[in-house]
């Protein structure tokens, strides 16, 4: 009996194997693979023409902004999804979902309301489609208290 089932199983295991594996490919799917994971690989590049700002010496509460300019320098269609910072003192704006064609620019305005004490330094977290994923910007201001005049002493 085991030796009915044995030579069974060889039988039907040579029959199977005579296929050639090769004729079955479909070379327009080959193709088609080949174009995908060539466009997988095209990825967008945000460049910034600064990647932090120094507003210097405000008063509190004096309200700030500044234009964080992009380009897309890579060879895919760049979307920024999101952009936070680290209080709610400072609101970045961006063309959220916008495509942003390979070449093209674009601008991102940080608004800082001027709160604070001292020196302050936030950050702006932008969110795209890079290979990165993120890119961080910063803004920073040493920031006078209400009522403070900037004072110089004055040489004797």
């Amino acid at each position: 009996m085991q030796k009915t089932f044995l030579a069974l199983f060889t039988a039907i295991a040579l029959v199977s194997c005579k296929e050639n594996a090769s004729s079955k490919i479909d070379s327009t799917n080959v193709a088609v693979a080949a174009e995908r994971d060539a466009a997988s690989k095209s990825l967008p590049v945000m460049s910034f023409d600064k990647s932090e700002h120094d507003f210097g010496t405000i008063e509190n509460g004096a309200a700030q902004e500044t234009i964080f300019t992009f380009t897309n320098t890579g060879d895919a269609p760049l979307i920024i999804t999101d952009a936070k910072s680290t209080c709610g003192c400072t609101v970045p704006e961006f063309p959220k979902n916008t495509p942003i064609a390979p070449g093209d620019s674009g601008e991102l305005l940080v608004k800082f309301n001027g709160t604070g004490q001292n020196q302050v330094t936030k950050q702006v977290t932008v969110t795209a489609n890079t290979a990165k994923g993120q890119e961080i910007l910063r803004i920073k201001a040493f920031v006078n208290p209400k009522g403070e005049q900037l004072s110089i002493p004055m040489k004797k």
